[in-house]
């Protein structure tokens, strides 16, 4: 469905995204609770990210484990960016929203070997592993697709080297996640002083190990703590002797706090571009952002349901939960939360969501007006983990998804009903 609007049809609280007369014609339309896109404004996040970085040889790969939906996958595409997968979920979608398998990126951990053959099935090129038994899984993995070819008596250990070349000049470029001091106490990645065994599992079938792939963590706003160790990791990478690509983050944050802290990308962009030029050899290089381009376009909307008092303090009910939130060790237990009712005093209020769980709250101690039942609140920043953590928690299904884009808005995911609690249920 496509409706025409007029985003500036009225004077609104600059902190909000939309104008309320919006968010109710939203609501009015598609129902309540609804995560609300912007697309326009993830055009332009995109824009700021990619010219933040002038090395000539860069590609961004947006990190697809934030958010999964095609339509906003397709917007990232048309911006000319690939895709980051950490599951071979990732790539379904990514395949699905029109991505060519050269365009997308694994860097993942822990898959078995169906998945492992899946993922080369797919035709996925660029792969980062996390520890030597995944590496050597894929060197299996890799084998015996090569020995497919051959007559159905030959065994794996007869593969002629002019299959093994052929398959090599399949492109498939391979690199190791890489676990340094620097990123604390991670379980994520290959130590430097494995590299040798490393090199050893990918030379027995004719594979070179070419990358290099560094993962700061999740959502870190100090921009210091990627550029600070820019210096060790090339020198890490240096350690691979068939280095020629260098994947630099992942785990870039955003300032849900508004006002606050926020990655500087003008002199990430800057320091990064520096430090590769100055080596005198052309290294491609990889961006995975995901939190940081998405988190901002998107809002979920909600309307109250409930109201009670407790002395000063305002309880607000509302037609969703934090089930439709991510959990708090990925986003920090803090989202800004706004309505449009204007009024001259403002009350301490918590807003609670439609369970009896101790710790349904969407947002604690917030600054709002005294509230009624049938407004409007916004809750801010819902574009990365926000339906993608969204769970059945308290069988409550799941909202709607709409994009406003071009002067329009439309559905981009229809809300769930109760028949998706029976879904794939064995009822005898």
């Amino acid at each position: 469905m496509h409706r025409v609007i007029n985003l500036n049809n009225s004077t609104h609280n600059l902190s909000t995204p939309f104008c309320g007369e919006l968010a109710q014609e939203l609501l009015i339309t598609y129902g309540s609770p609804l995560y609300v896109y912007e697309g326009d404004r993830l055009r332009q996040t995109i824009e700021q990210i990619t010219k933040a970085v002038s090395y000539p040889r860069t590609q961004f790969r947006f990190a697809t484990v934030t958010n999964g939906n095609i339509a906003l996958l397709k917007i990232f595409r048309s911006s000319g960016w690939g895709l980051h997968a950490n599951t071979p979920g990732d790539i379904y979608l990514g395949l699905k929203a029109g991505f060519d398998a050269n365009e997308i990126v694994y860097s993942g951990s822990n898959l078995n070997r169906v998945e492992m053959e899946q993922v080369l099935d797919w035709g996925i090129k660029t792969l980062n592993f996390d520890s030597l038994a995944q590496l050597q899984l894929f060197c299996e993995v890799f084998l015996d697709h090569a020995a497919e070819s051959l007559s159905a008596g030959s065994r794996r250990t007869e593969l002629s080297k002019t299959e093994t070349q052929r398959r090599r000049e399949a492109d498939i470029r391979l690199g190791l996640r890489v676990n340094l001091p620097e990123t604390g106490d991670s379980r994520i990645g290959v130590r430097p002083e494995e590299f040798a065994d490393a090199i050893a599992l990918t030379s027995k079938v004719g594979l070179k190990l070419g990358g290099l792939h560094f993962y700061r963590g999740t959502g870190t706003n100090a921009t210091a703590a990627f550029t600070q160790v820019i210096d060790t990791v090339l020198v890490t990478a240096q350690k691979l002797p068939d280095w020629e690509f260098l994947d630099f983050g992942g785990g870039f944050g955003y300032p849900y706090h508004h006002g606050g802290a926020a990655f500087d990308w003008e002199l990430f962009g800057a320091e990064l571009t520096e430090r590769i030029t100055r080596l005198g050899r052309e290294i491609d290089l990889v961006i995975e952002p995901g939190r940081a381009a998405i988190a901002g376009c998107a809002t979920l909307l909600a309307q109250v349901v409930s109201v009670k008092w407790q002395a000063e303090k305002q309880i607000i009910g509302v037609d969703t939960t934090v089930a439709n939130l991510s959990v708090p060790s990925v986003h920090g237990g803090y989202r800004e939360v706004v309505c449009w009712k204007k009024a001259d005093k403002i009350y301490t209020t918590d807003i609670c969501g439609n369970t009896t769980y101790s710790r349904d709250y969407l947002g604690k101690n917030c600054q709002l007006p005294a509230l009624e039942v049938g407004d409007i609140i916004a809750i801010l920043d819902v574009g990365a983990y926000g339906y993608a953590m969204s769970s059945h928690f308290l069988h409550r299904p799941k909202p709607a998804e709409v994009l406003l884009e071009n002067g329009t808005h439309r559905l981009i995911r229809q809300r769930e009903d109760y028949s998706v609690l029976l879904a794939n249920q064995v009822l005898n």
